[in-house]
């Protein structure tokens, strides 16, 4: 398999995440969003310009809970998903909060947007990023509280820390005052603490500049 990825994209860590977790070997191929890459011969490749994709024996898949979705089904050893059908919703409903409603306003496509077409000062880009991560910070801290154990959901790993991790990456990366989340942030250790998981950090990746 090819993942196609570049280090700081939060949703290409996600996928990362899930391979290392399942001890998946891949091939990376780096895709440069800080220079635009994205929307030049890689969109020949994946017609939607973003990373993460997937290349596969039978095809590219994109976006990333998909991905998780087909390494889950074809690698089910460890488990990102529970069988009870119950706690699987108490996960997917983290995971989606996070790449459906977080992720999404303060990606770097609409980031971009609001510098270079709405010529946003970078002190409100800032306040913008902010303002999104603790709208949904804020209900899933307190989601926590009844679900999570060591992890998201009880003392598992599961599909919703492979979601938090990244996102709290960026939550620090952007300088977020993390300090009214403590149950993330104790989440957001213990994974971190996990060989796997230091594996798919930024950090380690081949292409990481900063």
């Amino acid at each position: 398999m090819k993942l196609f990825t570049y280090f700081r994209s939060t949703s290409s860590y996600r996928v990362r995440l899930a391979l290392a977790y399942k001890q998946i070997p891949y091939n990376s191929n780096y895709v440069n969003l800080r220079t635009g890459e994205q929307n030049l011969e890689y969109k020949k490749i994946n017609p939607f310009g973003l990373v993460p994709a997937l290349a596969t024996e039978s095809g590219l898949i994109s976006q990333s809970l998909a991905i998780v979705e087909y390494i889950e089904k074809m690698h089910p050893t460890p488990p990102l998903f529970f069988k009870d059908p119950f706690q699987q919703s108490q996960a997917m409903a983290i995971a989606l909060a996070i790449s459906c409603d977080i992720h999404p306003l303060n990606n770097l496509k609409v980031l971009n947007y609001l510098t270079n077409i709405l010529k946003i000062s970078d002190a409100e880009k800032t306040n913008w990023y902010h303002h999104w991560i603790h709208e949904g910070f804020q209900p899933i801290e307190q989601i926590l509280q009844q679900t999570s154990g060591d992890f998201c959901i009880d003392d598992n790993i599961s599909v919703a820390d492979i979601c938090l991790i990244p996102q709290v990456y960026n939550a620090h990366r952007f300088k977020v005052d993390m300090s009214t989340y403590p149950i993330i942030t104790k989440i957001n250790q213990k994974v971190l603490s996990l060989e796997w998981a230091k594996e798919a950090s930024p950090e380690e990746q081949s292409d990481a500049s900063f």
